[in-house]
């Protein structure tokens, strides 16, 4: 007796599922921005604490003053060199609200000089030690960056919230991240890559033209906020049962917020060439008189 056979490719046959390893975008892998050389810092003071136990009291408040001031510098600076990472991946982006890196090498700077007069007390050679560090922490690590960029032409008050808007949609994606690598599920890593990568060509829109934020407000917001909630929920309640049907139903909501988010890039994008088409046509109307 004959069988019918479908196929992936036959007229009736129902759709293969989606694959979300299929739409991941594979990235390179990126380098820390602290680096070694930062971490580093954090070394020097320690040993100069414990080599003044034995220098008497007003010798090891000095030192212990240094160590203190040196480790707060070196803590800055790795605060300094994330900023910085984040300013220089963004296309848009408003200038570091505290110029952690400045802060750092000024306080290497006064730091240096703690050490140095607990060595020799001499007020002089403190200073000098003092502002040797502070112009090699510069040379070496460099300043802040002190202007905005990509944000030209645009008033303070869209900046303002084209940027909370970017920080609070980018915060909730790396918290999701943060969930998931908890429970070391592949699958679900990879979903949910593929579902940030859309999230994230959205903002980048939205960072190149404010405009587009009133259309994506309530992806950046509500819906991402709501997926931050529902993959915090699902992490806990995951982690304790491994129940599957919880996790059945966590997967197709990160595919639905791919669909919604693919959804509104296609619209966004669409609406740009609609306005482009537009301006042509009036330019060739103007031409043509």
């Amino acid at each position: 007796m004959a069988q019918k056979f479908d196929d992936e490719f036959s007229p009736r046959a129902k759709p293969a599922p989606s694959d979300p390893a299929k739409h991941i975008k594979f990235e390179q892998p990126k380098v820390d921005p602290v680096g070694a050389r930062a971490n580093m810092l954090f070394i020097p003071a320690i040993p100069m604490l414990f080599m003044a136990l034995n220098d008497g009291a007003v010798t090891m408040f000095i030192a212990l003053i240094a160590t203190a001031v040196l480790t707060l510098a070196a803590w800055l600076l790795r605060g300094g060199l994330q900023a910085e990472a984040a300013f220089a991946n963004r296309k848009t982006a408003q200038r570091p609200a505290i110029p952690r890196k400045i802060f750092a090498s000024i306080l290497t700077g006064v730091g240096i000089s703690f050490a140095a007069y607990k060595t020799e007390p001499e007020l002089l050679a403190s200073i000098l030690y003092g502002t040797t560090a502070l112009s090699l922490h510069i040379a070496a690590f460099g300043s802040d960056p002190l202007k905005s960029k990509g944000l030209e032409g645009k008033n303070t008050f869209q900046r303002e919230r084209v940027a909370r808007t970017v920080d609070k949609a980018e915060t909730y994606l790396k918290e999701m991240s943060d969930v998931i690598l908890i429970l070391s599920d592949h699958q679900l890593e990879v979903q949910l890559k593929n579902f940030q990568s859309v999230a994230c060509e959205l903002i980048r829109a939205v960072e190149e033209d404010p405009r587009d934020l009133i259309a994506a407000r309530k992806y950046l917001s509500v819906y991402l906020k709501s997926a931050h909630e529902a993959t915090s929920k699902f992490g806990s309640i995951y982690n304790r049962t491994r129940d599957e049907k919880v996790r059945d139903d966590y997967a197709a909501l990160l595919e639905d917020l791919h669909q919604s988010f693919t959804a509104i890039n296609q619209k966004l994008l669409l609406e740009d060439q609609s306005e482009l088409n537009l301006e042509i046509d009036v330019l060739r109307d103007r031409l043509q008189r």
